[in-house]
């Protein structure tokens, strides 16, 4: 993915910007905890008039990037793309609803259908015993029929993958897939997880279609087998987010508009916790309470097969907003949690740099590290290597290349990812690219000297659209640029 050039980045809007523009068209509009809803433009009415004041409020306006989402249509766009349909209909044109799929998103549709149609509901298998077999593979021998059923869980035979639908909101057509299966190397067990369309098209929240007008409490959580644990043990309603802790799509704040109470319980780890609170802001403050990850506290499922209490544990959730001035009283479970986890408060750990787990401890939010050598020593290189392995554990990563252009540093990561040299074996760049496609890396388009307050808007853009968490300027004398020489360099 590439963030807007500098040539013509999208121009930002303040909310008061937005209130203005819809007061002077007169389209109605309220607050919402994350978004603004008004009526759609999308659903039909009169030609030459926008929405009428009683019609539903199905369109959201993003605050903090003016970027829209009709949930009854699942039309979309920027600011200027409200805009320019607001003029269409002035005009007595009626906008346009969304377009129909392009060849690729199209080609994940049918491979998706093909795929659920193949795939079997668990307690359909062949005999007992293999249903068995396979719940105890994934974890869930405790999670009931009825449960996978109301879920719409199947099994995929021949890829040994649990299957999990992505239905449209709007007409409950299959959108897509996330199959999940089980990897043991010697004693451990890693979960792999493959998504049809692929990773950054994937907006699933999945469980969505079991929610209800009227729900207005719900439980996020960051795996697909959490949510039916979830709703198994309580009976709340609970979603799962698309890729876990590593990212809240802002395109899905308008399905949780509607809920006054979010409580976020996103898995068992020091990541999963800062995730939390990241979110938790996104969503607004004051309706979000965090389950803080403890032995007494592990994920969903885990807590389900070891008979913990969930609604006891969900009752304890913590207010995400806090007053400017605490006692050492509410610190203090903060304090212990630092005590216990402190190979986790170090940071994420680099999986191929041991030495620099001794020197660094980890890679870790707020921090500055400043890496200097002289031209040609390879800084770079290392680098690319350096970010590489944190983007392979789900750090979510922007790079800021002003020195060597994109092209050429994707090519330098790429061949490093694949570990050998691609030009002798041109038949694997497809399989190669496409792992690398599902990343979780970005690049800024600036090249040579920036104005650094356009380089930091497009930095606090990328935070909140993909929840990065690790930024890489290279390097910083392009960034200082020569229109600010009397500043403190």
């Amino acid at each position: 993915d590439v963030l807007p050039s500098p040539e013509g980045p999208v121009p930002a809007v303040s909310i008061t910007e937005i209130r203005q523009y819809l007061r002077t068209q007169g389209i109605p509009f309220h607050d919402g905890y994350s978004c603004l809803h008004t009526p759609s433009l999308f659903t039909g009415g009169q030609e030459d008039q926008l929405p009428p004041a009683g019609a539903p409020f199905t369109l959201f306006i993003d605050k903090t990037t003016g970027s829209f989402l009709c949930t009854a249509t699942l039309a979309e766009g920027t600011w200027q793309d409200f805009q320019a349909n607001v003029e269409l209909q002035h005009r007595g044109i009626h906008p346009a609803r969304s377009e129909e799929l392009e060849g690729d998103a199209q080609r994940a549709q049918e491979d998706a259908r093909c795929m659920w149609e193949r795939a079997l509901p668990l307690w359909e298998l062949l005999d007992e015993e293999e249903t068995n077999r396979t719940k105890a593979m994934f974890g869930i021998s405790l999670v009931t029929d009825a449960t996978l059923k109301r879920f719409g869980v199947r099994y995929l035979r021949t890829a040994k993958s649990l299957v999990f639908p992505w239905f449209s909101p709007r007409d409950a057509t299959l959108k897509g897939l996330k199959l999940l299966r089980v990897e043991k190397k010697g004693g451990a067990i890693s979960y792999v997880e493959e998504t049809l369309p692929r990773f950054d098209s994937y907006h699933n929240l999945f469980g969505l279609p079991l929610i209800g007008r009227r729900d207005t409490e719900l439980v996020l959580t960051g795996w697909e087998l959490d949510a039916l644990a979830l709703h198994q043990a309580t009976g709340v309603a609970s979603l799962a987010l698309p890729r876990g802790a590593s990212c809240l799509p802002p395109n899905l704040l308008p399905y949780l508009e509607q809920f006054k109470r979010i409580t976020l319980w996103l898995g068992e780890d020091l990541r999963s916790w800062e995730a939390a609170k990241l979110f938790a802001r996104k969503l607004n403050v004051k309706r979000c309470s965090l389950v803080r990850p403890s032995n007494l506290q592990p994920r969903p499922l885990e807590a389900l097969n070891q008979g913990l209490n969930l609604t006891k544990i969900l009752r304890a959730a913590l207010p995400a907003s806090h007053k400017s001035i605490v006692s050492f009283r509410q610190l203090r479970q903060e304090v212990f949690g630092e005590l216990v986890n402190t190979e986790q408060v170090a940071g994420v750990k680099w999986a191929r740099f041991p030495d620099l787990n001794r020197l660094l401890k980890g890679h870790r939010r707020g921090e500055l590290t400043v890496f200097t050598g002289p031209t040609g020593s390879g800084k770079t290189t290392f680098i690319s290597e350096y970010a590489l392995d944190l983007c392979t554990q789900g750090v979510c990563t922007l790079w800021g290349s002003f020195e060597i252009n994109n092209i050429r540093l994707a090519k330098i990561m790429l061949t490093q990812f694949a570990a050998q040299r691609l030009e002798d074996q041109l038949e694997l760049y497809d399989e190669w690219a496409d792992r690398f496609e599902n990343l979780p890396l970005y690049f800024m388009t600036f090249h040579g000297q920036q104005n650094i307050k356009t380089v930091i808007d497009t930095m606090q853009h990328a935070v909140y659209m993909y929840d990065i968490t690790h930024v890489v300027v290279d390097n910083l004398q392009f960034m200082m640029g020569h229109e600010h020489l009397s500043m403190d360099r």
